[in-house]
Order: C-alpha cells, then sequence, then structure tokens
C-alpha cells in the first residue's frame, strides 16, 4: 500500500489469498441501497477470477491513477460484520505477529462467511413442549429417561430450544423428541434470535436447568448462589472489582483453591453493571464443565464457540455476541476475536497452557492478545492458573500485572501427599510400579476414585520384529508409527499416515512382530484384567472422538460411575473430580532433558496439574509419580518447595542464558520436499537479515528442525533472538517484506512465527 496521493477515491480492501497487504479498489457500480463500509465482505476481481475480500478503510485518495483501479463487483454485506474496534485490534495482531490484514481478518469470522456466503437468518430450526407437553405429569415418563431429559429442558423454555442446543444439553436426542412429538408433547418450531436461545446464546438460569433439576421438578431450579468465600477469594474479587478500566491480574491459586468461583462473582458483577464478558479456555474439553457451572448460577444469555461445533452453530453464536444478545462468551483460542460491544471483562483461565497459541496459519496467542484486546476495550483482564507460565510471572514480578494468590484449596480440600516412586530396576506390568497396584487396590477397596496419567495414546509406540530387528517408522517422517490395536493400524500422530497393521514383518517375513512400550490402550488392557469388573473409562482423543461423549465420561466420571480413569491431557487439567484420592503419574521424566528450554517448565506445570485431580473434597488425596530420576534437582525442589519455587529457580536459569521472558523470539520456518532447498533458502535469508539488525539480535541457524522429516517434507528453522521487542518487531517489519516481494523459492513454503511456544 503506498502513500502517494492523487485525486481518485478508493476503498482499501484485505483480499483473501493475496500475498500483499491491501489493496485499492474503486466503490461499486454507484445507486446501490448498500453504502461501503470498512468491515463489511467484497467480492473483488483479483488476476483472472474473483476472491472475497474485506474492506479496511473507504480512503478519499489513491496512490494508483483512475485507470489502473478496478471496481468491487459485489457487496456481500448489507452491515459491517467488524466495528472500527474491531478492525483496530485484529489489524494490530496482524502486524504484530507478521500475518497477512486478510488472513487476520478473515481468521476472525466464522468459517462459512469467509467464502461468498450470505450471512444466516438467526431463525433457526427447533423443538418446543406443547400444551400437552407443559401440563404432563413428569412421572408418567419415569420408564423413559431421555424423553423426560427432553421435555423437562424444554418446560423450562416456552419459546422453544434450537436443535444445536439440544444436543450440546442432551447429546443425540433425536430419538426421543420424535417419541414425544408422536405423543404430542413436543412440535417443531422456528427459535427466533431475539428469543436468545439459540445454539449460540441461552438464559442458563430458566432455559438450561441441569438434567436432573428437570427430572425432579416442572419448574425452573432456583438459582444457584455459590458457596461462602474464604478470606483469599473475597480479596482477590474486590481488588479485581474495583479496577475502574485496564488491568491485568494474574490468579495465581493452586489447584483447587476456587477460582472458578472467583471468576463467577467478577462475571455477576461485570454482568449486573452491563456488560459482556468473555471467557477463554485452551480447549475444548474444558467448555462442558464451565458452561454448567455458569449455567447454574449466571442468568444472562450465554453463547459457547470452539471449533467442534458444526458452521451454522458457530456462526449463529458469533451472531449472538456480536449483537450483544450473549452477555457471557465461553471459547476456545479463536474466541478472542470475537465482536462484543459491551465487553467489559477478560478472562483467561489456564493461562500457561500452550493451546492457547495457535501454532499454524496465523499464529498468534490467545493469552497475549486478550492482554491487548483488554487495553483497547479499556476492560480488566484476569489470568488464572495453579502453574503460571514464566513469561506471565514475570510479568507480575515487573509490575505489569498484579498478582493475586489463593494459597490454600476451598472447602475442607487438603493438599494431596505426592510422592515419587523410583522404578529403576523394578518389575512393570505394562508400566505400573507394584508400589502404584498396591494402592490403586487399597483405594478401589474403599470405594475411592483412581486416576492414572499416561500421555501417550495407542497401544505400543512401536511395532517391531523380533527375529530382524524391523521397527514400525512412518515412510514420511522421521517419527515411529503407532500400534492402535483398536482400530488395528500403524498410525503416525505427526502427518496421520495410518497402515493396516502387518501380519508378517515387511522385511523378512516373520510373523514374530512383537508391541514395544506401552500407550493408554495396552494399559487399560492390563487394568482390565487384574481389576476385572472394576468400571474403568478411558480418556484420550481415540476414545472420544465421537461427538458429545467426552462429555459423556466426563459425566460419569464426576457421579462416580467409573471407579478407574486412565487417561491423557485430556485429564490433566480444570475438570473437577472429587472421589478422587490417588493419582498415579506413570511416566513423568520425558521433561527432565528434553531439548527445548521450556520442556522442564511443562514438565513441572503438568505435574502439579495431574496431582491437583486428587483430594479435591472431603478425602485425602495421595500422587504416586513414577520416575527414573528421583534425584533430579529441579524435580526434588518441585515436589518439596512448590511450584513457585520451582519457577523462580527456573527464571533465574532462563535470566542466565538469556531466553524468554529475558529475551524475545521469532522463528522462521522453512520445508520442502528436497533434501536441502529448505536450508539453502534460509541461508539467503540470514544474509538478507543480517545488515538490517542491530547488532544485538540473534541469529541461531539456520539448522535442521528437531524432526527434520514430516509429512514427507523436509524441515529447517531459523531463530531471531533480541533483548527487546522493539529491536525484534522493527527487523521482522524491514525483512520479511523484502523476503515476500522475493521471487517464491520453488517447492520452498516459508512462516514466521513470532513469539514462538515450540522450537521444532
Amino acid at each position: 500500500m503506498s502513500t502517494a496521493q492523487t485525486t481518485t477515491a478508493c476503498i482499501r480492501v484485505a483480499v483473501t489469498s493475496a500475498p500483499a497487504d491491501l489493496f485499492d479498489y474503486l466503490p461499486p457500480v454507484p445507486g446501490g441501497p448498500v453504502v461501503p463500509c470498512a468491515g463489511m465482505r467484497v467480492l473483488v476481481p483479483f488476476g483472472r477470477g474473483r476472491r472475497v475480500g474485506m474492506i479496511t478503510s473507504v480512503a478519499a485518495t489513491s496512490a494508483l491513477p483512475p485507470d489502473r483501479l478496478k471496481r468491487i463487483d459485489a457487496l456481500l454485506d448489507r452491515t459491517p460484520l467488524l466495528t472500527d474496534g474491531d478492525l483496530r485490534f485484529v489489524l494490530w495482531a496482524a502486524r504484530y505477529y507478521q500475518c497477512s490484514p486478510a488472513e487476520a481478518l478473515f481468521s476472525a469470522i466464522p468459517a462459512r462467511l469467509r467464502r461468498p456466503e450470505p450471512v444466516l437468518d438467526p431463525a433457526a430450526p427447533g423443538w418446543r413442549a406443547t400444551a400437552a407437553g407443559a401440563t404432563l405429569a413428569m412421572a408418567d415418563l419415569q420408564r423413559a429417561p431421555r424423553q423426560r431429559d427432553a421435555l423437562g429442558l424444554l418446560r423450562s423454555q416456552p419459546a422453544g430450544l434450537e436443535d444445536g442446543m439440544l444436543r450440546q444439553r442432551l447429546g443425540d436426542c433425536s430419538a426421543a423428541l420424535r417419541a414425544l412429538a408422536s405423543k404430542g408433547l413436543v412440535a417443531r418450531c422456528r427459535i427466533a434470535a431475539d428469543a436468545g436461545n439459540g445454539p449460540s446464546a441461552s438464559a442458563p438460569n430458566a432455559e438450561h436447568p441441569p438434567p436432573k433439576s428437570a427430572q425432579a421438578s416442572d419448574q425452573a431450579p432456583n438459582q444457584d448462589t455459590g458457596p461462602e468465600l474464604n478470606t483469599e477469594q473475597q480479596q482477590a474479587v474486590d481488588i479485581i472489582a474495583q479496577q475502574s478500566g485496564f488491568g491485568c491480574f494474574l490468579l495465581d491459586g493452586v489447584t483447587g483453591s476456587g477460582k472458578t468461583e472467583v471468576y463467577l462473582r467478577l462475571i455477576e458483577g461485570a454482568l449486573a453493571q452491563g456488560r459482556q464478558v468473555l471467557v477463554l479456555v485452551p480447549e475444548i474439553g474444558l467448555t462442558p464443565q464451565l458452561r454448567e457451572r455458569f449455567a447454574r448460577r449466571i442468568a444472562a444469555p450465554m453463547a459457547v464457540l470452539h471449533s467442534a461445533l458444526g458452521e451454522r452453530e458457530r456462526e449463529l453464536a458469533w451472531q449472538q455476541a456480536a449483537s450483544g444478545r450473549a452477555r457471557l462468551v465461553l471459547g476456545t483460542r479463536s474466541a478472542i476475536f470475537t465482536p462484543m460491544p459491551a465487553l467489559g471483562l477478560l478472562i483467561v483461565d489456564e493461562e500457561h497452557d500452550a493451546s492457547l497459541k495457535q501454532q499454524d496459519g496465523f499464529r498468534y496467542s490467545a493469552r497475549d492478545l486478550a492482554v491487548r484486546r483488554g487495553q483497547l476495550a479499556d476492560s480488566p483482564v484476569v489470568l488464572g492458573s495453579a502453574t503460571p507460565s514464566l513469561e506471565t510471572l514475570f510479568n507480575a514480578r515487573e509490575g505489569r500485572y498484579r498478582r493475586l494468590a489463593l494459597t490454600r484449596r476451598a472447602g475442607q480440600a487438603a493438599d494431596p501427599d505426592i510422592r515419587l516412586v523410583d522404578i529403576r530396576g523394578q518389575y512393570l506390568e505394562t508400566g505400573l510400579s507394584h508400589a502404584l497396584l498396591t494402592h490403586m487396590d487399597q483405594q478401589i477397596e474403599a470405594g475411592n476414585q483412581v486416576l492414572l496419567f499416561l500421555n501417550r495414546r495407542g497401544f505400543s509406540p512401536v511395532l517391531t520384529c523380533h527375529d530382524c530387528g524391523w521397527v514400525s517408522e512412518c515412510n514420511h517422517c522421521d517419527a515411529r508409527m503407532t500400534l492402535h490395536r483398536g482400530r488395528d493400524q500403524l498410525l503416525c500422530h505427526h502427518c496421520g499416515l495410518t497402515q493396516p497393521r502387518p501380519l508378517r514383518c515387511p522385511c523378512c517375513e516373520s510373523p514374530d512382530l512383537r508391541p514395544l512400550g506401552q500407550g493408554t490402550e495396552r494399559v487399560e488392557d492390563t487394568l482390565r484384567k487384574r481389576f476385572a469388573g472394576v468400571p474403568l473409562a478411558r480418556i484420550d482423543r481415540d476414545s472420544t472422538r465421537r461427538k458429545g461423549e467426552l462429555e459423556r465420561l466426563l459425566a460419569a466420571a464426576q457421579r462416580g460411575d467409573y471407579r478407574i480413569l486412565l487417561g491423557t491431557q485430556m485429564l490433566a487439567k480444570g475438570h473437577h473430580l472429587p472421589a478422587i484420592t490417588l493419582v498415579g503419574i506413570m511416566d513423568i521424566d520425558f521433561g527432565l532433558y528434553g531439548t527445548d528450554f521450556r520442556a522442564a517448565e511443562r514438565m513441572a506445570q503438568l505435574l502439579i496439574q495431574v496431582a491437583g485431580r486428587a483430594g479435591r473434597a472431603d478425602r485425602p488425596g495421595t500422587v504416586l509419580v513414577q520416575t527414573r530420576h528421583p534425584q533430579h534437582p529441579m524435580l526434588e525442589r518441585l515436589l518439596r518447595q512448590g511450584y513457585g519455587s520451582f519457577a523462580e529457580a527456573a527464571l533465574a536459569e532462563r535470566a542466565a542464558a538469556a531466553l524468554p521472558p529475558f529475551s524475545h523470539q521469532a522463528l522462521l520456518r522453512a520445508d520442502s520436499p528436497k533434501a536441502q532447498a529448505a536450508l539453502e533458502f534460509l541461508r539467503q535469508v540470514l544474509v538478507t537479515a543480517r545488515p538490517l539488525a542491530p547488532p544485538s539480535v540473534e541469529f541461531w541457524g539456520p539448522a535442521p528442525a528437531q524432526m527434520e522429516r514430516r509429512a514427507g517434507r523436509v524441515r529447517a528453522q531459523l531463530l531471531l533472538q533480541a533483548p527487546r521487542r522493539s529491536q525484534l518487531q522493527g527487523l521482522l517489519a524491514t525483512l520479511l517484506p523484502r523476503l515476500r516481494a522475493l521471487p517464491a523459492p520453488r517447492h520452498v513454503r516459508w512462516s514466521i512465527d513470532v513469539d514462538p511456544k515450540d522450537l521444532y
């Protein structure tokens, strides 16, 4: 975009899939019913075709002569999708993360609207209770619990509920609804947006009572007022609630300390002032429990936004938030871009979690953008965690954030007793030590729940030939293929390649193929034999692929239906399972000697988060951590002195090595099917960058990536590091336009990651 001016009026457009920043166009043919405005989508001629774009500004002049400007073909919206404030925020994020304006803007709107599609009519198909259904005695459906749940939910909302919301609340209830319809108890209807109860919004206290309450009574349940706050919780609420305008707070609370209760009080206060609230969580798996808890307490329309929703559901939720009808928005990282005209409070739960960083395309950190959005909206921001990231702790230490500590568990719950189990030289039964199995016997005999954590899904990490030594390696990656016995397949967890499980060795034809190591599938097999008859649930990405399965398993676990829970990181954080008295961590050593400088921090966070699932109610909890390095200094410090002491030591190490947060990084990644092409490209980048960089900027590499070959492409990377953020941003602002202007190297793809969380 040039700055020289002529006398030609123009419309500035960010065009999808375009290499440059912005393009100037003439307005559409005059006389149309809609005036072009910033934030509207348009259809524009581009090259030999047409593309969707978004207007970023309407300028009085253009740097180009009129005969070189093309005219916009069509306006796709009657009103702007994004306000001036939304545009300012998204375009700032694009500049900071060195992303094209179009990629950032179109990441900020629902997927369907990235195509030349009209905005959805918010009126959606749904169901409502008929007069007969509204007066039926619920006892008449005692022998049909699915029908009883569905009718109870619909009776609490006379206007009806949209199909998507019914599925969110009850899972697949289509058969129950058809049965009720055949009895004349429910009927089809259209749910208008103003009813405030589409898939995106709900009046939780009336519209979405918990199923058990709907079963028990024909009336909506009374609003839960919540427990009495302890002194630390009340102090945190008071300090944040008194904040006028922007301020960032770190809510540093041990697991089970009642951070969610603090969130709820702050949300209630913001809503009472007529403001909207945005709550971000790192993973989809955390939304059902929070949604249920919010629904019991918050008497205001709520929108839920995450990638597991269908396009229609997500777009309608987005509309509810953008219109202001949804007062509370709960979502994963992309929800940070949701338009909210009355935004007054932002909360980021589990702020340390790496899932809050987008790892491809527009590589943004939702946590860091929440702080920036709070600044622009002049609203307080709360970052909550039991294991805050070192970056956040550093900002609190420097006075940029205010740290509020919750040092003890809420109610009568006590901190769990964490013990190391030295497994060197011990016999392990599918990775399970004698000490862990003995404790499991005791807790199960006592009627308690046990949680086992193993962050490795599948049956075994590798299949090998006992005769010739062949191992199941991926043809496209520098990685082994994991055996998934449930699917009877070998699967690469990096590129997704699947192969049937071989019956004979591909090299020597031997039938003696043996799995090595254990994943959650294999441990499950052992546990079912060892604890025959004891209800067990495995919770990982494979067991929860079917929609609604994760919610079902977690709800059953909370009810105590399962005595043994086995899972991966999906079980590690945020879930309140009060009957768990024993947590077994089967393998934590992966983080003690990792090549990434963040490995130890992530190990510590994961250990504390998993351990925090134990002893959350009135029963004491025990955590057994299996390790082959019981004398490791960081592990000993973590368990003896706590996460805070560990973090101080880790920060001291980072300072000595001048690593983030004491410096700032950007990672240039390149890949190509050819062996040396990516490295050669990055060498050229280095030659271009060095003369542009101030002396304080360091260049590490270029070098092969840790996993050099992935999905058939050879990968390399170049790390840029500077002591000040402004130095790094200044270099990138000068360097990247030059790189983008170069003829694209054949077969080479490259990208930039500002503030990378993974160096791979």
